[in-house]
């Protein structure tokens, strides 16, 4: 019997913790897996040992686990693969099929095009957008990051689009910020590439907190719930549970 295991990242803010569990049992209403569990990577719980050994004693005999997370990075392709292998060790006899993130889609460009007309019904032309990223020493993520950005300027026609990170890559959040209101622009919106209001939000909105400026700053909500989500989570289950890819823990690992 299979089961789906989804796992989160994880968040030490109790808000982002429910609102993950939330949306991923959403996302248990729209799939047909007999067994659904969730967990967490780090900082919340349940832990993936303990999602996997749930799944166990609900009768799985074969576990389709997906990472809940927007883009491939060292989370995805290091730590989850380890934690499972970890976890698995106890049950030999059952096979894990490892699928894909969210990954670069469209469809979350489009959420994300939302968001920023939930601030505003109309952006002006020459307003200035800046696109917030969790941020990655791994080269694929930049790349990733940079594909959201053509699709969302292909999609919008704005040019005044600008990335930044909040973590381990450059241009970093605070620097692309005071370089963007050098120019004086009228209007900036900040628009998070995040899944859920955590500690990266927190982060964000202190930051513009303590900014002097004329410029009128528009602080756009993170991703948060939408069905098209669900629908990237439920084909991304039905790819690994085809395909049937183990885990690939990297040796150095």
């Amino acid at each position: 019997m299979r089961a789906i295991l989804y796992i989160c990242h994880g968040s030490r803010v109790k808000k982002g913790q429910q609102a993950a569990l939330a949306f991923i049992e959403k996302t248990m209403r729209t799939e047909a897996a007999p067994i659904q569990e969730a967990c967490f990577l780090e900082l919340a719980d349940p832990s993936i040992a303990e999602g996997v050994a749930c799944c166990i004693e609900r009768g799985a005999t074969e576990i389709v686990a997906i990472p809940f997370l927007l883009l491939r990075a060292g989370h995805a392709n290091v730590d989850i693969p380890i934690e499972l292998q970890g976890a698995m060790a106890k049950y030999p006899d059952i096979p894990v099929y490892y699928g894909d993130p969210i990954g670069v889609d469209e469809r979350m460009v489009d959420v994300l095009i939302e968001r920023l007309h939930q601030t505003t019904e109309i952006v002006p032309k020459d307003a200035s957008i800046l696109l917030i990223g969790r941020g990655s020493s791994d080269p694929a993520t930049i790349d990733d990051f940079a594909d959201i950005k053509r699709i969302f300027q292909e999609k919008t026609t704005l040019q005044n689009v600008s990335v930044g990170y909040l973590a381990a890559c450059g241009p970093f959040f605070e620097e692309e910020l005071e370089r963007l209101l050098e120019q004086q622009p009228k209007n900036l919106y900040i628009l998070p590439y995040l899944l859920f209001t955590g500690i990266l939000m927190k982060t964000i909105e202190r930051t513009l907190q303590k900014t002097k400026t004329t410029t009128a700053i528009h602080l756009c909500p993170a991703l948060g719930y939408d069905p098209a989500i669900h629908a990237i989570l439920n084909e991304r289950a039905n790819e690994a549970a085809e395909r049937k890819r183990g885990l690939n823990v990297p040796h150095y690992a």
